[in-house]
């Protein structure tokens, strides 16, 4: 993946007024319809622009070190580091393409829980010194190859969920974090500060109050072995919801004025993904097969008494691909139908899979939808967490396309100014996103990269810069769909 930038120019669309996300949609079908019907992702920057503010209105004293495993894109990496994000790598890939962007190294932390000695030595050879560590066996590794590292304690969570063990696989107990000191004491390794997470599954916002709590204790704990504690790190578990974000604001608030109060000289920092990214792509997929089956022999098993036959759809996308993230958590996302169809017609109950014939590459186990042909087209949003990796290789699956995209409204969103990178033009103080058009106008994006557009593109042969998307005449409009996965009954509406 060292050479996954440089592979992956890309421009932005820019949206005219009027223009929206469906019309994108849209159009990128009627392409993708006439070229050979492959997946495709529509991303929204505009989103990820506001999420950022929406984070610096709402907890503007935790400073956010983007998750890069989450969505490593090079556009949401670029428009992050504009934004002035620091990032949370995992790896020696992650933190070069972090670095290639000319982020600096105190703006990144290491935050693998099982490290590579070769990638702790390019750590320490780059000059990023801040990483985490929960055990004894990583500080030994640590304290051989990087003599200059800054270490987080990582403290376990109770967020039990569902009587499973939620975050004590990574993670040290209270109980073990004087040992983990002393040891750093003899190691010579320089302690500076604590870090927890809370899973976004968990529902239990007294989780954050043990935790702040546990974190006091060890900053406590640390200075009676003379470490010089000034750091903070909350993780991650941030859904992306206005709500739950002011929700955990209001419980950690008021503990941060205790035990991290502003003034001591201790930096608070978040780890967020999926909260950033996750809205801003939808991803289309094409039905290459259906079959017909009986109501009673349908997958989930259940027995309808219905003379009603059952559909299974088999797409261009699934679990090897777009849908890892399927095999480990329930997907937060519900199919609507391209196609425009009547109010009245009919619906079946269908199952979605993927192209692989494996038993486990069921995407949506049960859901109501019209009758679809082989050559439709669904759409799910909410698919920009955990899902642009690259694809296996079996069966030759390909990365789906991704398409950018800006509305000018979204150009204003005030990112600072920095130096133009692969993929955004520079960003002049006084002018937000600081674009100039193609044309030369103030205020306009100009984009410094080849044109990712489809073939037949007139400013992808050219090189240059895609023109702004317009509507198409008389798009399609999405139409409604009735969901039933996992048994629960939810009906939505698609203006």
């Amino acid at each position: 993946m060292k050479g996954f930038l440089d592979d992956a120019n890309y421009s932005v669309g820019l949206l005219d007024e009027g223009t929206n996300l469906g019309n994108v949609i849209d159009n990128y079908v009627y392409e993708h319809t006439l070229t050979g019907k492959n997946a495709f992702f529509v991303g929204d920057l505009g989103k990820i622009v506001k999420k950022h503010s929406q984070w610096q209105n709402i907890v503007a004293q935790i400073k956010p070190f983007y998750t890069v495993k989450c969505n490593s894109t090079p556009a949401v990496l670029e428009i992050l580091a504009a934004l002035g994000t620091g990032f949370a790598c995992s790896s020696k890939t992650e933190m070069t393409l972090v670095q290639e962007l000319g982020v600096s190294p105190e703006n990144i932390i290491y935050i693998s829980p099982c490290k590579q000695v070769s990638q702790i030595k390019y750590a320490a050879k780059i000059g990023v010194n801040t990483m985490t560590c929960d055990n004894e066996v990583e500080l030994k590794k640590i304290a051989r190859n990087h003599p200059n590292a800054k270490v987080l304690l990582h403290i376990a969570t109770e967020d039990n969920i569902g009587g499973e063990e939620g975050n004590m696989k990574f993670g040290t107990t209270l109980k073990n974090c004087r040992h983990l000191l002393e040891c750093a004491k003899e190691l010579d390794v320089q302690i500076i500060g604590v870090k927890f997470h809370v899973s976004s599954a968990c529902k239990e916002s007294q989780v954050y109050v043990h935790a702040l709590s546990d974190a006091r204790c060890v900053f406590d704990m640390a200075g009676e072995f003379g470490f010089t504690m000034n750091m903070l790190d909350i993780g991650g578990g941030f859904t992306g919801t206005e709500f739950q974000l002011e929700e955990v604001n209001h419980v950690i608030s008021p503990l941060l004025d205790v035990y991290f109060p502003e003034g001591s000289g201790i930096k608070i920092i978040s780890e967020p993904g999926s909260y950033y990214v996750s809205s801003a792509f939808t991803l289309a997929v094409n039905i290459i097969a259906k079959k017909v089956v009986e109501n009673d022999k349908f997958s989930s098993g259940e027995k309808t008494g219905s003379d009603e036959p059952a559909f299974m759809y088999y797409m261009n996308d699934g679990i090897y691909g777009s849908f890892a993230s399927k095999l480990s958590e329930d997907l937060n996302t519900i199919p609507e139908v391209h196609k425009k169809y009547k109010k009245d017609e009919p619906l079946f109950t269908s199952s979605l899979w993927g192209p692989s014939c494996d038993e486990l590459d069921q995407i949506v186990e049960s859901c109501l939808l019209p009758e679809l042909n082989v050559g439709d087209w669904l759409i799910f949003d909410n698919m920009g967490a955990d899902s642009l990796h690259e694809p296996s290789a079996f069966n030759d699956f390909q990365r789906p396309a991704i398409y950018y995209m800006m509305s000018f409204s979204d150009c204003g969103a005030g990112v600072p100014a920095r130096r133009p990178r692969r993929g955004l033009a520079e960003f002049p103080p006084g002018s937000s996103l600081g674009f100039q058009a193609a044309g030369g106008a103030r205020g306009r994006p100009r984009l410094s990269v080849p044109c990712a557009a489809p073939v037949g593109c007139e400013a992808g042969r050219r090189g240059g810069v895609r023109p702004p998307l317009r509507a198409p005449p008389a798009p399609t409009p999405r139409s409604s769909s009735l969901c039933r996965c996992k048994s629960q009954s939810t009906s939505f509406q698609v203006p």
